[in-house]
């Protein structure tokens, strides 16, 4: 199994609800590689190396933090394994330009950022550096949300292209791996303010590090619905991230029902529905702050991981860069 994030900031709700719960659980029954996606973050960050370079350990924190364990996961830094660059070339070869250009979210992300013709090349073609990173460690398995489906479709493709074009390997095995996408079982979540998705550049994100005031602050903040104006008003529901929330992380479905239930009927005020969502926040959140700041005590150690985890992982990349070679020339 193969994921990985960007180092562009901390990990957030959004982070744990998509696909950080599944890795812990697939830690138990597969091979796991966790790639801290430094490269893809130069990207759109290429003017601030010095913040991806800070944000490393903060995320290989936040991914201790969620349970994954260390005995059990390689930890990736994807700007340790060159092979990845090479394979990139060779599998960019298989994807069009109109392909990219249709990729759902290479397109939101280029207007959120502005872009517009300047859009640097390297951001451009990031999903056939995605696949490059998926076929490298062999990965059966890749957890996603559905925003994320078109881009393991590309993988899937290209895989299949390249296995038919250049022929199986000395083995009589396919030299890529095609993946598997396992959905997330939780929502897409919303930003606080309700828009769009939880993001770290939108300022619209809870932390998986925030302390207990800072979470308080958020969530009461959230937005709900702008009509329900007292408590005694019937509420909506539907696109009220408050409740998406609890859909993603109450553990509790009849509780949750219960809440709607009550405030489509009037007399539950946002008040009280922040509480709950706040408390069973707490209760997600709480022993992730533990062991994120037992770690921390030892940050060396941490790094330490990284560092032959990225080792470990670039044997495996340099294997398949050795098949795709063997293929090729």
């Amino acid at each position: 199994m193969l994921t990985g994030d960007r180092p562009t900031g901390r990990l957030h709700l959004g982070h744990l609800a998509g696909s950080l719960r599944s890795r812990v659980v697939l830690q138990d029954s597969h091979e796991v590689f966790v790639l801290v996606a430094d490269v893809q973050g130069l990207t759109d960050h290429f003017e601030r190396p010095d913040m991806l370079r800070r944000n490393v350990p903060e995320v290989m924190l936040d991914y201790l933090g969620a349970g994954l364990d260390p005995a059990r996961v390689t930890f990736v830094q994807q700007s340790g394994v060159p092979e990845l660059t090479e394979l990139t070339v060779y599998l960019l070869n298989l994807v069009t330009v109109s392909k990219l250009r249709q990729n759902p979210t290479v397109k939101t992300e280029i207007a959120q950022k502005g872009f517009g013709d300047s859009v640097p090349a390297g951001f451009f073609i990031y999903p056939a550096a995605q696949v490059a990173d998926i076929t490298a460690f062999g990965a059966q398995v890749v957890p996603v949300g559905e925003d994320q489906l078109p881009m393991l479709e590309l993988t899937r493709e290209v895989v299949r292209r390249f296995n038919g074009l250049y022929g199986p390997a000395a083995d009589g095995t396919d030299v890529l791996v095609e993946p598997q996408a396992l959905l997330s079982a939780s929502p897409r979540l919303p930003g606080l303010d309700g828009q769009a998705k939880m993001g770290k550049s939108l300022g619209t994100a809870a932390y998986l590090s925030d302390p207990p005031d800072e979470l308080r602050r958020k969530v009461m903040g959230m937005f709900t619905d702008p009509a329900h104006l007292r408590a005694g008003d019937p509420g909506q529901v539907e696109g009220n991230p408050v409740f998406t929330y609890l859909d993603a992380f109450d553990p509790d479905a009849t509780r949750v029902q219960a809440l709607k239930d009550h405030y489509r009927a009037g007399g539950l005020g946002d008040v009280r529905v922040k509480q709950h969502l706040l408390d069973v926040l707490d209760a997600e959140l709480t022993p992730i702050r533990e062991r994120r700041a037992a770690y921390a005590q030892d940050l060396p150690a941490v790094m330490t991981l990284l560092r032959e985890g990225t080792q470990r992982g670039r044997d495996v990349a340099a294997q398949t860069l050795a098949q795709v070679r063997a293929a090729l020339f």
